[in-house]
């Protein structure tokens, strides 16, 4: 099969890189790049000839097996395709039902880029995190050109200079990124979000994490923001009016996708801000988080506060962002391909696949049923009616009771046939089983998968009872201990390299 590459003028990025280009050809793919496709990415033709990809026209890509952009195809490259082709990019099929009708009617196959599930395995190609981690870098460079003044503290001769003071509304992958370049710049940071969790991936990174007091914890059942309760907008509007006031840079990301982007600093804050303040506005392309902001726009109010409405950041590092982005294509098609022979599979049994494939041969697949990725506790159902008591003990306490009286009685019973150490142990084993069990699912898995902070309270728990064997008067004992600990040691070092791993990337080197 051969993937096309087009030209997507006047999108600065390009869906394949030189560099992915070769990893698509090991996967058994022909490629053909549009001339000029990553002329704006500063990837010239010669560079993707050089790499192994045929330079081609519109039509040689659009009338290839595979597409891969970046973007949404136009009404004029839509009439270029056949059925029977499958088209990969960011098609936003909740706020564009029209396209995907559009696309259905051609007969097409279509997979939605930004609609990667949040799970594990389907990291490497979420693309919404790889231009969320470039646009929250991005906010922080177009602050610091608005601001006109330093971001660290300094002292001179001409005196004292302050440092700046960042204020980060959302700590999803943009707001981590935002407080990983405004920290490496010297600017005092702080940061806010709706989940409370986060306070400890903010402080990691140098940053003081400022909660909103006295609310219910907001979470996601699939990974993606939602909306808050009317009681948490109005307390987080005092926090956000306390923080307008005192901080020079505010950069805000919260965007919920498909939904206007929630209003959350309002006029009067942006009035209470000093002149020469900056608000950088990372939902802009949903309307934006301030009341002020004018999407695609940057301007100074006349309070002297310079609010930066960009809804194209991450197009503004196009040589970055096409190089993520590439890569994401290419560890998606790695999943379609499995047998790396160039020929792609689409399998609805896989959750990844299902959820992203918003249109297959024609047929309208979008929305995908709800897949639950998050860690939040199932909501309690809601208790059962319960009849009125009547004076005698209801049947479910003599059930307990019952249970009780049996437990006992068996106690007792080995008690008096088992020895005493072996009664002992049985006794501490069971106790270990629920001691374990309220430590392992107790952990928060606030900076790793929900798997690894398991397995590393697992490894803990192991690490515990291994070294309360240690003193044990049998050889054999203390050998099996010592190699428990090892093991399970290398398990809990791995789990905590794997999460610095993924916080450096937010931390410049």
């Amino acid at each position: 099969m051969r993937i096309g590459i087009p030209d997507e003028a006047p999108e600065t990025r390009a869906a394949a890189t030189p560099a992915t280009v070769t990893a698509l050809l090991t996967l058994g793919y022909d490629v053909v790049v549009q001339a000029g496709a990553g002329a704006r990415s500063s990837f010239p033709d010669h560079a993707y000839r050089d790499a192994g990809a045929a330079i081609g026209t519109a039509d040689d890509v659009w009338s290839s097996d595979v597409v891969a952009m970046v973007g949404e195809p136009s009404p004029a490259q839509q009439a270029l395709m056949r059925p029977g082709q499958v088209l990969i990019g960011f098609l936003h099929p909740r706020s564009d039902p029209a396209l995907i009708e559009a696309l259905a009617a051609r007969g097409v196959t279509a997979l939605s880029m930004d609609m990667v599930p949040r799970i594990s395995r389907a990291q490497s190609l979420d693309a919404l995190s790889s231009m969320a981690n470039i646009a929250g870098y991005r906010a922080v460079i177009e602050a610091g050109h608005a601001f006109g003044r330093f971001f660290t503290g300094q002292v001179t001769a001409a005196g004292k200079v302050p440092p700046a003071k960042v204020f980060v509304i959302g700590t999803g992958v943009a707001g981590l990124a935002a407080i990983g370049a405004a920290g490496g710049l010297g600017a005092e940071v702080t940061a806010t979000d709706v989940r409370p969790e986060t306070a400890e991936q903010v402080e990691s990174m140098g940053a003081k994490f400022v909660k909103v007091a006295e609310v219910e914890e907001v979470r996601s059942s699939d990974g993606y923001a939602r909306d808050t309760s009317a009681d948490y907008a109005a307390k987080a509007a005092e926090l956000y009016a306390r923080q307008a006031a005192t901080v020079d840079i505010i950069i805000t990301t919260a965007a919920i996708p498909g939904r206007p982007s929630p209003k959350l600093i309002t006029a009067e804050m942006v009035e209470s801000m000093r002149p020469g303040s900056v608000i950088v506005d990372l939902a802009a392309a949903g309307g934006g988080n301030c009341v002020l902001t004018r999407p695609g726009e940057t301007y100074t109010t006349d309070g002297g506060v310079t609010i930066v409405g960009y809804t194209d950041l991450a197009s503004r590092l196009p040589g970055q962002a096409s190089q993520l982005y590439g890569t994401n294509i290419v560890n998606l098609l790695k999943l379609l391909t499995p047998d790396k022979d160039g020929e792609l599979r689409l399998d609805f049994d896989d959750v990844v696949h299902r959820q992203m494939t918003v249109v297959r041969d024609g047929e309208v697949t979008f929305p995908p049923p709800p897949i639950e990725v998050s860690v939040a506790p199932a909501a309690a159902a809601a208790p059962a009616p319960v009849a009125i008591p009547t004076a005698a003990a209801p049947p479910d306490q003599w059930a307990r009771f019952r249970m009780v009286l049996m437990l006992v009685a068996g106690w007792l019973l080995l008690s008096l046939l088992l020895p005493g150490g072996f009664l002992s142990s049985i006794l501490v084993f069971g106790l270990a089983m629920v001691v374990g069990y309220y430590v392992i699912w107790g952990v928060e898995p606030a900076l790793y998968t929900p798997l690894m902070s398991v397995s590393n309270a697992v490894s803990g728990i192991t690490i515990v009872g291994a070294i309360t064997q240690l003193t044990s008067p049998l050889l054999s004992v203390q050998i099996i201990a010592f190699v428990a600990i090892v093991l399970a040691g290398i398990n809990c070092v791995g789990g905590f390299a794997i999460t610095n791993r993924m916080l450096a990337m937010f931390k410049r080197s």
